[in-house]
C-alpha cells in the first residue's frame, strides 16, 4: 500500500507499508518568470470523502495551501480500492493576487527513490532519434528529460509514463489525460537515489482569479520492473476510454516481408520468394516501400505496374491464390517535395511558428498535419483504394514520424491552438482504422513508428505492432514485455525482421516473449541493391537457414504463445539473472531465459500446484519433473533456454 505524508508546507514523503521510500521533499513546485521555484505552501485546510467513478470506489483527500501572498495551491489525492499502491493527483494553482502572474513551468509527483546497494533501473516512454533502449540501468550521471513532444523533427511522442525501481520496490509516474500532453517525465541519478517526476515548461499567464490546472497525474509504488505500472496504466486508460481494439485472428499470423529486396524489388522476385515463404509456413506477404512513385502522391510505379490498377489487382490476386495474405506498406503524413500533392495542396503541410515545414528525414519528405480535415480525408481515400479496390488485407503504416508531430501554425488550418496537431494525431489514426474496418473487419492495421517509444494514445488505431527496427535482441524482448503491458497480455506484437536480431537468426527472442515471428529473407539469392546494408552472410534463405527457419516457424505455430497470457510480473527484466519471461498457454507454462552464457540455476515461477514434466521446448529433450508453485532447476546454455512445463495428471503418473 502507498502512503503519502504531507507536512505543513505541503511537502510530501512516500512509503510502502513500513518502508520509507523518499525523504520529505517538494513533490510539487511552480516557477515564476525570473524567480526561484515556489515549492512551499502553507497548509490552510484539508478534507476527506468517499468517491466512486470509472475507477471504482475509493477515497479523495483534498489539501489547500498558500504561498508568496498571492498563489493558492489545491491538490486532490484519490486512492481506489481496486488499485492498491496507486494515487491519482489533481493539482491546480490559482492567482489570488491583484496582478497577473506568468508561470514559466511546473513540476509534480517529483521524488527521489532512495538509493539501494544494488542500484536501480528505469523505464522511459519518450522517443529519441538515437533509438535508445526504453529500459536502462541508472548509472552515475544518468539522466533523461523524456519530453513527450518532439525531440527531433520526426521523432517524438511516446507513452507518458516513467518508472524507476530497486530490487525491492519501484516508483512510477505518468499522466492519465485522454489526449497526449506536452510534458516531460524526467529521470535522473542523484547522490541519494533516483529522481522521477512529471514537469511542464509551457509558459502561461494567469490573470487575477485565474487558475492553472495540471494534467491528471498518477503515482504508483510497485514490485518488479516497469510491467506492473504499465499494465495498471493500461487498465486505467481503458476505464477512461483509451484502449486497444479487438484483435482479429490474422494479426497473429507469421510474417514474410519483401523489404529484404529494398525499394528496387521486382514483382517476379517477390513472387518467387513468397512461394518459399509459404512453403516454410509463413502466412503474410508484405509488399514494402518501392511500389509507389513518391511519398505523398502514392501513384503506382509504372516500371513495376505498367498497367496501373489492373496490375496491382492481379498481383494481389496472385498472393491470395498462393494461399497467403497480402499487406501493403504506406507512410501516411509524409509528402515529398515536388509531388503533385504539394503542388496542388500545399495547404496540407504542417508548419512551425516560422512557417517552415517539419522534415521527415528518412525520405527527405515533409509532414502533413493530421488535424487538418482534408489530410484525414485524403488518407481515408488511400485506405479505400488499397483495401477496398486493390484487395489488400492489411497495412504496414511505417515511419518514425507516425508517433508524434510538432505543433502546427499553418494559418490555413484555423487551429484553435497550435497543439491540436499533436493532440489529434490519435484521431487521425482512429479515422484510418475505422475506414479499414468498415471495408474488411478482419484487416490488420500495423503501426510501425521506426525506433520510437510507441505513443500509447495511438493504440486504438491499430491491431498489430512490430518491434519497429530493433537494434538488438534485447530491444526485441524489452519492447515485447512493454507492449504486453500496454496492449494486454495477448498483444499481437511481432518481433520484426529476425535479420535485425542478434546473430540475425534469434527467433528464440521472438518465440520466448510471445512475439509473432517475422522475416525478410530473400530467395534463392541475396538482393543486388538494397537500402539497408546486408549483414555478414547476407539474408538469402540458405539450406541451413531454411532448416532452422522451418523449425522455429513450426514451433511457433504449434504453441501460438502470442495468444497466451504473458505473465510479466513474474520476472524483473533488470535485476533477474538470467533474464526470464513466462507465458501461460494451452494449459502449460512456457519459460524463456536469456544470457550470453549461463551455468547455474534457473527459477520457474508461477507454476500451478502439483507435479510438472519439463521439456526443452526447442530440442524436445526431457528435463525431469518439478513441483509447483516455484521450482529451481540446474541449467547450462548459450544465448537462450526455453522450457515447457506440462502438468502431470494422475493418469500420467499411473
Amino acid at each position: 500500500m502507498l502512503t503519502i505524508e504531507f507536512d505543513s508546507g505541503l511537502h510530501s514523503r512516500l512509503s510502502r507499508g513500513e518502508t520509507v521510500l523518499t525523504a520529505m521533499e517538494s513533490g510539487e513546485a511552480i516557477r515564476l518568470v525570473g524567480q526561484q521555484p515556489i515549492d512551499r505552501f502553507l497548509l490552510l485546510d484539508q478534507s476527506s470523502a468517499a468517491v466512486s467513478g470509472p475507477h471504482g470506489s475509493g477515497r479523495i483527500h483534498r489539501l489547500r495551501g498558500s504561498a508568496a501572498g498571492g498563489i493558492e495551491k489545491r491538490i486532490a489525492v484519490t486512492m481506489f480500492d481496486r488499485y492498491p499502491g496507486l494515487a491519482l493527483l489533481d493539482i491546480a494553482y490559482r492567482n489570488t493576487g491583484d496582478a497577473p502572474l506568468t508561470i514559466a513551468g511546473w513540476q509534480a509527483a517529483t521524488h527521489d527513490l532512495l538509493a539501494h546497494p544494488d542500484g536501480a533501473w528505469s523505464f522511459s516512454g519518450a522517443s529519441y532519434p538515437d533509438r535508445r533502449d526504453w529500459v536502462q540501468r541508472v548509472a552515475p550521471g544518468f539522466g533523461q528529460r523524456n519530453f513527450m513532444g518532439m525531440n527531433a523533427s520526426d521523432y517524438g511522442g511516446g507513452t507518458p509514463v516513467a518508472a524507476v525501481w530497486r530490487r525491492d520496490v519501484g516508483l512510477a509516474v505518468g499522466h492519465v489525460d485522454t489526449v497526449p500532453r506536452l510534458v516531460s517525465l524526467p529521470v535522473g541519478g542523484q547522490p541519494t537515489g533516483t529522481r522521477i517526476g512529471i514537469a511542464g515548461d509551457e509558459p502561461v499567464t494567469l490573470a487575477p482569479g485565474a487558475s492553472l490546472t495540471l494534467p491528471p497525474v498518477f503515482l504508483m509504488v510497485h514490485d518488479g520492473d516497469h510491467f506492473r505500472p504499465l499494465d495498471t496504466y493500461r487498465r486505467l486508460m481503458a476505464e477512461r476510454g483509451i484502449a486497444a481494439p479487438a484483435i482479429p485472428e490474422p494479426s497473429y499470423a507469421p510474417v514474410w516481408c519483401a523489404w529484404g529486396y529494398g525499394r528496387d524489388f521486382t514483382i517476379p522476385e517477390v513472387l518467387t520468394a513468397m512461394g518459399k515463404a509459404k512453403a516454410i509456413g509463413l502466412d503474410w506477404a508484405v509488399m514494402d516501400d518501392g511500389w509507389q512513385t513518391s511519398e505523398g502522391d502514392w501513384k503506382l510505379n509504372p516500371a513495376k505496374f505498367p498497367h496501373g490498377d489492373a496490375d496491382m489487382k492481379a498481383f494481389v490476386g496472385q498472393i491470395k491464390a498462393a494461399g497467403m495474405r497480402p499487406r501493403l506498406w504506406l507512410a501516411p503524413l509524409a509528402a515529398d517535395p515536388g509531388t503533385d500533392l504539394l503542388r496542388d495542396h500545399a495547404d496540407m503541410l504542417l508548419l512551425d511558428r516560422t512557417g517552415a515545414a517539419q522534415n521527415v528525414s528518412f525520405w527527405n519528405a515533409f509532414t502533413l498535419c493530421p488535424a487538418y480535415p482534408p489530410v484525414v480525408d485524403y488518407f481515408r481515400g488511400q485506405i479505400r483504394r488499397i483495401i477496398g479496390d486493390w484487395g489488400f488485407e492489411g497495412l504496414k503504416l511505417d515511419g518514425q514520424h507516425l508517433n508524434g508531430v510538432a505543433s502546427c501554425y499553418n494559418p490555413a488550418h484555423n487551429h484553435a491552438r497550435p497543439e491540436e496537431s499533436f493532440e489529434k494525431l490519435q484521431s487521425f489514426w482512429k479515422a484510418l482504422y475505422d475506414e479499414a474496418m468498415a471495408i474488411n473487419p478482419q484487416a490488420v492495421i500495423e503501426i510501425c513508428p521506426c525506433g520510437d517509444s510507441f505513443a500509447f494514445h495511438n493504440m486504438p488505431g491499430m491491431n498489430h505492432t512490430p518491434a519497429s527496427d530493433p537494434t538488438s535482441s534485447w530491444q526485441i524482448r524489452l519492447k515485447g514485455k512493454t507492449f504486453k503491458a500496454m496492449m494486454g497480455p495477448s498483444a499481437p506484437f511481432a518481433g520484426d525482421h529476425v535479420e535485425l536480431s542478434d546473430r540475425h537468426d534469434d527467433f528464440a527472442s521472438h518465440y520466448g516473449i510471445g512475439a509473432i515471428v517475422s522475416t525478410k529473407f530473400t530467395w534463392p539469392h541475396d538482393p543486388v541493391n538494397t537500402t539497408d546494408p546486408l549483414p555478414p552472410g547476407g539474408i538469402a534463405l540458405t539450406p541451413e537457414r531454411e532448416r532452422l527457419w522451418r523449425k522455429w516457424i513450426a514451433l511457433y505455430r504449434a504453441d501460438m504463445l502470442p495468444k497466451g497470457e504473458y505473465l510479466g510480473g513474474l520476472y524483473d527484466i533488470g535485476f533477474d539473472k538470467p533474464e526470464g519471461h513466462a507465458i501461460r498457454a494451452g494449459g502449460r507454462m512456457h519459460y524463456a531465459f536469456y544470457a550470453d552464457s549461463w551455468s547455474g540455476k534457473v527459477t520457474l515461477r508461477g507454476l500451478p500446484p502439483g507435479t510438472h514434466r519439463l521439456t526443452d521446448s526447442f530440442s524436445g529433450a526431457s528435463l525431469g519433473t518439478v513441483g509447483g508453485p516455484v521450482a529451481t532447476v540446474p541449467a547450462r546454455f548459450e544465448h537462450f533456454l526455453l522450457i515447457t512445463a506440462t502438468p502431470v495428471t494422475a493418469k500420467d503418473a499411473a
